[in-house]
């Protein structure tokens, strides 16, 4: 295959800040409960008014999550760190050496370390000369609790320490047809002749941050099948992207032709108000009481593996589909390190790059 490789004449103007959801710094209890809380308080996380938030996390959840979240953190630390942000350092890596060392390209978690602002430090400190931060949201759906306090938590920090600076943001990637063929490709492998059925398990919302998002305020969970509707509502609305991330992927691998179906899911409610159906471990559970032994699930609201893959899925996820009757579970890996994706970040990065002319691709093989 062709790669292409860059010649750069002077040093980019433009910073590259990959930002990933984050991580507790270590599964112990103390650092669960720190990260927790700059979690939930977010308002974009639990949109609650303030007063009623604070009582929630510092009142309830802080008491009682912590040290079950850390021996779940546990079952799936890595030796060198937290797998989400130890994959998005390998991912960093391998796009710098594909962009080259005269391009800054960090990473920065919303929550936890290295902060954003971090990210931001250590690209000036590769090029003091910098002007603007392109950002990108490792989150390819919209999403109040993702894409949304990821840019608004980088203009914060920008306006506050970095003024000088622009920023410039990556849409949601979706219907992105690289990031459609990367994700295609990783999962590839692992679609085998034996499977039964396919789930597409994305990470749930409250109904209530669709409805908030919905720019018509008339389409969003209001109209019969909304989400396959056609509507402006739908370039904020994170359950269309969804639908949309399985049927492009779904159209890419020819999933209709395939011996086994598949279907989409939400995982990891939190609270009591209703969120995104059908839920993941509702649908394990119906689909080996149905007679369905052998399921793969896929994350694709992830782009690295976290707790809410490895463990959720991948171990609590298996075993409530063996207790049900099922025979195997199969966790497919999010999209991580894998070289189709670096491609697709560099392309992007290239394409706000090349508005500054100094650069020269030159393509080997």
């Amino acid at each position: 295959m062709a790669i292409k490789t860059l010649n750069y004449t002077t040093k980019s103007k433009t910073g590259i800040l990959l930002v990933n959801l984050g991580s507790p710094d270590t599964y112990e209890p103390a650092d669960v409960k720190e990260y927790l809380r700059e979690f939930l308080l977010d308002e974009r996380v639990i949109d609650l008014p303030k007063p009623l938030r604070k009582l929630l996390v510092e009142g309830i959840i802080l008491n009682i999550r912590p040290k079950e979240s850390g021996e779940a953190y546990e079952l799936i630390w890595w030796d060198e760190g937290s797998p989400l942000v130890v994959i998005t350092e390998q991912v960093c890596n391998k796009l710098k050496n594909r962009l080259g060392d005269k391009i800054p390209v960090s990473i920065g978690m919303r929550y936890g370390n290295p902060s954003i602002k971090k990210g931001i430090e250590d690209l000036l400190q590769d090029n003091v000369h910098l002007e603007e931060i392109f950002l990108v949201p490792l989150y390819p759906q919209y999403a109040m609790a993702t894409t949304e306090t990821v840019t608004e938590k980088a203009k914060e920090v920008i306006k506050e320490y970095f003024p000088h600076l622009k920023l410039r943001l990556k849409n949601p990637f979706y219907n992105d047809p690289d990031y459609i063929k990367a994700l295609g490709e990783s999962m590839r492998p692992h679609l085998t002749d034996d499977l039964d059925h396919l789930i597409f398990s994305y990470h749930g919302v409250p109904e209530r941050h669709i409805k908030k998002r919905d720019i018509t305020g008339e389409h969003c969970l209001k109209c019969n099948d909304c989400c396959n509707v056609t509507s402006v509502a739908h370039t904020y609305c994170y359950r269309h992207h969804d639908i949309m991330t399985t049927k492009n992927v779904a159209q890419y691998l020819n999933l209709d032709s395939m011996s086994f179906t598949y279907s989409n899911a939400f995982q990891s409610k939190l609270g009591i108000d209703p969120w995104l159906t059908p839920a993941t471990d509702k649908e394990l559970e119906r689909l080996a009481e149905e007679g369905i032994k052998k399921v793969a699930v896929v994350c694709p609201a992830f782009i690295s593996d976290c707790i809410e893959t490895l463990e959720e899925i991948g171990i609590r996820g298996e075993e409530e589909f063996m207790e049900a009757g099922g025979k195997e579970l199969k966790l497919i890996p999010c999209i991580n390190d894998h070289d189709l994706w670096i491609h697709t970040l560099e392309k992007w990065s290239l394409t706000v790059l090349n508005k500054e002319e100094r650069i020269t691709e030159i393509t080997t093989t």
